[in-house]
């Protein structure tokens, strides 16, 4: 897959990428049977809501920073296994008002309808196709093999990572199957949240 250039929207206003996921400290968002374990414990061992629907309660700090991530966020990319086994959050995505889905299956017959998800059968185009649905506002994707697809094809600006004090010692990694090096900025957030660290990295260009 060849790199896609940034599309511009708005004057010359750019939507920023951010790679994002809660993941162990040895680089998992899951273990191999998908199982989070403590990963979203900090998720409710707060006092602040946290956004819409039933998305738990957070800790003041954690809350101070997600919140306003969460807000940013205009578009959402993920890959079909994880629109399969969240079933799609029911077509009300946690933040954002729009989802690309990577697949190369169609959307299933009949499901939420009226729901903003596009589904689209390469990585680059994608986050393309998340750019123009954006706006001025944030592309997330989702880490695990698409995010890490992404980050290679030079397409990801930032890596947020909700860092969670557990050795998981195999699963489902933050960046997939990435295996060349990519160099990242120091990271420009580091907030000490709850039994989680959020911490926010530019990708190097």
């Amino acid at each position: 897959m060849s790199k896609v250039k940034p599309s511009k929207h708005l004057g010359d206003v750019m939507s920023t990428v951010v790679m994002h996921n809660v993941v162990s400290v040895d680089g998992f968002i899951a273990d191999a049977q998908d199982q989070v374990g403590p990963l979203f414990d900090w998720y409710s061992n707060g006092d602040v809501v946290l956004g819409k629907g039933d998305t738990g309660k957070i800790s003041q700090v954690s809350a101070e920073y997600v919140q306003p991530m969460w807000a940013s966020i205009g578009s959402t990319v993920i890959g079909r296994h994880l629109f399969d086994i969240t079933n799609g959050w029911e077509g009300s995505p946690p933040a954002g008002d729009h989802v690309v889905v990577v697949s190369h299956r169609p959307k299933p017959d009949g499901w939420h309808p009226e729901a903003s998800y596009h589904f689209v059968d390469d990585v680059a185009q994608a986050i393309e196709k998340a750019r123009e649905l954006a706006g001025e506002r944030t592309v997330a994707v989702a880490a695990g093999e698409v995010g890490g697809q992404a980050l290679a094809l030079g397409l990801v600006d930032e890596v947020a990572m909700d860092v969670v004090p557990v050795v998981f010692g195999s699963g489902k990694r933050y960046f997939g199957s990435v295996e060349a090096q990519h160099l990242l900025e120091d990271p420009h957030t580091v907030i000490q949240g709850d039994r989680v660290l959020h911490l926010r990295y530019r990708v190097r260009r």
